[in-house]
């Protein structure tokens, strides 16, 4: 069965391609938008964060109905400091995610609707159903790239019901007092009430590999070393995000063959700490302010901006290969806690990718956490790596 052509045809109901969706209404409501997912909610079962100045005003506003958590501050702890950091830190949880999407976008979206296959203007579900448009936007996730030399952040996170108060007064973003297994281990927890915790058994890792039954147990061992008697777990919760410390992108590019793209698809993401709600904002921002939507426009737009992205983050792929190449890999949780010696100010710059050239000075002077002529090697761009931005 045919549907009616669309201007705008999303397939993935995850975060990139819900965003865009989102802004769509919002900025553009005239046009003929469908939102197709796979499952029976959108935004899957993940919890998003984003600190405030990983977004301008504008941004900040628009995405607030999204944001079901938010501190004013936020801890870590290393065995060499513990830091606390001003600056306001969010989460948006994919139960808040579906709640706000479907409520504004009614019957732009279809859910249960599994693709078999996207093309750069027309969507095959699984049920017969073809879905034209002007363009058909790929927001699945993340592809595996032979183009892309990539790590990986994954982790395993238990939403805990505790017995008492846990006595949190905002996330403890790293607690790297734990252990150091399979790369930089470290303990990420959300004080979600007074009561309640999502706690995240968390690995900078060579492979994506995750070994679910271990990271439970060490999640709710982490829990009870802290004192936290548990009553129940809510939920459970995991991932694997990619890090980048090479690729030849002209390549990756090439192997999109004209499908317009979003998210980890394209290629956007924080290359260090695999955060994607920031860049998945500012697509969606561009989307929106495009009058040509034809899927040769579409995709040209969004590999130009990709692009650009890539160049610019040339700087952290070249501290990621520090972080991973440069030294043992139980020593990589050194590297973190060199970098949190710096002021809040920098320390926001870097999540938020707005990086000075005084900022990349400082954060590479001064003693090195790795054997000196090891960074030197490894800072140094590869024969693919583009020049630096």
């Amino acid at each position: 069965m045919r549907t009616e052509a669309q201007d705008l045809v999303l397939a993935g109901g995850g975060l990139a391609n819900g965003m865009i969706a989102w802004r769509l209404r919002q900025l553009r409501p005239e046009l003929r938008v469908t939102l197709l997912e796979a499952g029976p909610t959108l935004g899957g079962n993940h919890t998003w964060c984003f600190h405030d100045s990983d977004l301008d005003a504008a941004q900040r506003a628009w995405v607030a109905p999204l944001v079901a958590h938010r501190w004013a501050q936020h801890v870590v702890l290393f065995d060499e400091r513990t830091r606390t950091v001003a600056g306001g830190y969010n989460a948006v949880t994919s139960e808040r995610f579906h709640e706000v999407l479907s409520r504004e976008l009614g019957a732009v979206v279809r859910r249960s609707t599994p693709l078999l296959e996207v093309r750069p203007r027309q969507a095959l579900a699984a049920d017969g159903q073809v879905f034209d448009a002007q363009a058909v936007i790929d927001g699945r996730g993340f592809a595996p790239s032979p183009q892309l030399d990539l790590r990986y952040q994954k982790f395993l996170g238990l939403e805990l019901q505790l017995e008492r108060p846990h006595g949190l007064a905002g996330p403890i973003l790293m607690d790297a007092r734990v252990p150091q297994l399979d790369g930089y281990r470290f303990v990420y927890t959300l004080p979600l009430a007074a009561d309640r915790l999502l706690v995240e058994d968390t690995y900078y890792a060579d492979t994506p590999a995750l070994s679910p039954a271990a990271l439970r147990t060490r999640a709710l061992d982490y829990a009870a070393s802290q004192g936290w008697p548990v009553a129940r777990v809510l939920r459970e919760e995991q991932g694997v995000l990619p890090i980048a410390i090479d690729g030849d992108i002209d390549a990756f590019w090439r192997g999109r063959q004209g499908q317009p793209v979003s998210g980890l698809r394209a290629g956007l993401f924080h290359p260090t700490t695999g955060y994607s709600l920031p860049q998945a904002v500012r697509l969606a921002d561009l989307i929106a302010r495009q009058r040509d939507l034809s899927a040769p426009a579409l995709a040209a737009v969004i590999e130009r901006h990709a692009r650009a992205v890539w160049r610019s983050q040339f700087f952290f792929r070249a501290l990621n290969r520090m972080l991973f190449l440069a030294g043992p890999a139980e020593g990589r949780h050194r590297v973190l806690a060199h970098f949190y010696r710096l002021p809040d100010g920098l320390v926001g710059r870097f999540y938020g990718e707005r990086l000075t050239v005084a900022d990349k000075l400082r954060i590479v002077t001064g003693k090195p956490p790795v054997p000196f002529f090891s960074a030197l090697k490894v800072l140094l761009p590869p024969r693919r790596m583009e020049s630096p931005a």
